[in-house]
């Protein structure tokens, strides 16, 4: 009965140790804020300044795995090249180790403290910069409270031989490899391997001869989830996790070779820190990814064609097809950087819209039956970007955002459904007018002409509320000039309507062309009306801020 109470009181221990680290990270997180897109603005500049990027980043989000699997985001959604990504993932592995030299102090003395003072702040304070760092004090406090916890139960095996000659087998560099490895793939976090093996180390359980390998083979382990998370993923993002892999995998062949050497490297890291056996397993880690970065940093390149080779070359499928270009699940991690790239593939729809809508005025006004094809496939793309878009969302919409963002996060849903409808009416005007060039069905110069000018007053409009929209460009002045425009268009439209009846009373047009004269005025003036919406995604229901404004 005492042996189950025990291992009750580890699993408690450990389940404090992640759910600590979890609080803490998501709180360093918050309070980073839209800080992450201007992080990744720096990776652009050069490789250097990618690693620091991962290792602030990873220093963060504690897990040199969920910065890699953003990283695989960030490549399939074309936010990075693979070659920005090499650094990145160098910087990671050298981020994760803060983890280790935070846990491997002993300060477990102070986590109620800790604790307590976090738990203040979430409960008292009103601002939310203040909660988030409520967040990372209590997180941290549990997170040392779970390895006191921990600590204190395994502590009483050190005296027991048959448990510490059990820890002893990981001294073979295979099995000590193979432990941190299938260990990590399983946490899918080196970090919580980290702090299990350092508690370990303190209870007297590992020496550093026993823990070394395990730190080994928990920096291949944290490749698993890197990996896993590529399926599906376009060719560059599955590249990121091969360049992973490979560079861990480089560096645990170089030191596992550095430690059998007789030199003594162990003998050399425990000098550093004799007294402390989690430390000593601390050090181990930061030498390993700082000495590995430093000498794969200069063969980056090399690392970029092993993952050419491995998966070669191609393209991914035509940038037409039904998928989506700027958004992935793995995004959802970074919720200002998912936001922002919600609106690029709003506005890729817009303008996929735009091109049909062109198609469509060219297939009515030119007799081009050759787009018809073209239309009805941009038109499955489109449908199928009004209905993944839309899922996507929601979900960043339950995710925590500043009040700006979610508003116009709102918002979009309201201009996804404006893009669809004008791809609907592109589609329709395709639709009325092959019949009307099969049966070779004509207006008058002057009908054609009413025609030409509503429809480019129209594309006018469209064009110039999408380039709007991309740009954010929301003031008084630009969205009255567009609304001004739009007007034009509806008393163009109703000055053609108001021509038409005068020719169809004198016998100039014929029943047939006269309903298509009006039907394509409809569909002209209704991808107006909601192309207004999309200039002015900050819009109430139906009501649009600039009839407020004006």
């Amino acid at each position: 009965m005492e042996l189950v109470f025990k291992i009750f009181l580890l699993l408690g221990g450990l389940a404090l140790f992640l759910y600590g680290m979890k609080l803490m990270s998501d709180g360093l997180e918050a309070a980073a804020g839209s800080k992450f897109k201007n992080i990744l603005e720096l990776v652009t500049k050069n490789r250097f300044i990618a690693v620091l990027t991962g290792t602030f980043i990873t220093a963060i989000v504690q897990s040199s795995s969920a910065t890699t699997v953003m990283v695989v985001g960030f490549v399939n959604a074309g936010l990075m090249k693979l070659t920005q990504a090499v650094g990145v993932v160098m910087g990671a592995n050298i981020g994760t180790t803060i983890t280790g030299i935070i846990v491997s102090l002993k300060v477990s003395d102070y986590a109620p403290l800790a604790i307590f003072i976090g738990v203040m702040f979430i409960i008292a304070a009103k601002r939310d910069k203040m909660k988030f760092q409520g967040q990372i004090i209590a997180g941290l406090g549990i997170l040392f409270l779970g390895m006191s916890l921990m600590g204190d139960t395994l502590k009483p095996l050190s005296s027991n031989e048959t448990a510490v000659s059990m820890f002893e087998y990981a001294q073979n560099p295979f099995i000590g490899i193979l432990i941190g490895l299938a260990f990590t793939a399983m946490m899918q976090s080196s970090s919580a391997t980290m702090g299990i093996v350092i508690t370990l180390g303190m209870s007297g359980l590992l020496d550093l001869s026993s823990a070394i390998f395990i730190v080994y083979g928990s920096n291949i382990g944290t490749c698993v989830t890197a990996l896993l998370a590529t399926i599906g993923a376009s060719k560059a993002a599955r590249k990121v996790a091969v360049v992973h892999f490979s560079f861990n995998i480089i560096g645990t062949v170089i030191f596992t070779a550095i430690t059998l050497l007789p030199f003594g490297y162990v003998s050399f890291l425990e000098s550093l820190s004799a007294e402390n056996v989690g430390a000593q397993i601390a050090l181990s880690s930061v030498v390993f990814n700082i000495t590995t970065t430093v000498l794969l940093f200069p063969f980056a390149n090399i690392l970029v064609k092993i993952a050419d080779f491995v998966i070669p070359i191609g393209e991914d499928d035509d940038k037409l097809s039904k998928k989506l270009l700027h958004l992935d699940p793995r995004l959802l991690t970074t919720s200002h950087i998912a936001a922002d790239q919600t609106y690029k593939e709003v506005e890729r729809m817009a303008r996929l819209a735009l091109e049909n809508y062109k198609l469509s005025i060219d297939t009515f006004l030119n007799r081009n039956q050759k787009n018809s094809e073209t239309v009805k496939k941009n038109e499955e793309v489109i449908n199928f970007l009004n209905h993944e878009i839309t899922k996507f969302l929601i979900k960043v919409g339950a995710l925590e955002l500043e009040d700006s963002e979610r508003k116009l996060i709102g918002s979009l849903f309201h201009v996804v459904n404006d893009i669809e409808r004008i791809g609907d009416h592109a589609e329709n005007i395709v639709e009325f007018s092959l019949p009307f060039i099969e049966k070779e069905i004509t207006f008058s110069p002057v009908a054609i002409e009413e025609l030409k000018s509503v429809s480019d007053k129209v594309e006018e409009v469209l064009a110039e509320a999408i380039n709007i929209f991309a740009n954010k460009v929301y003031d008084k002045e630009v969205l009255g000039q567009i609304a001004q425009k739009e007007d034009e268009v509806d008393n163009k439209v109703q000055q053609s309507k108001d021509n038409h009846v005068e020719r169809l009373n004198k016998g100039l047009c014929t029943p047939d062309s006269g309903m298509l004269f009006i039907n394509m005025l409809d569909d002209l003036e209704r991808v107006s009306d909601h192309a207004i919406n999309i200039a002015n995604p900050l819009r109430i229901g139906k009501k649009s801020l600039i009839t407020e404004r004006f």
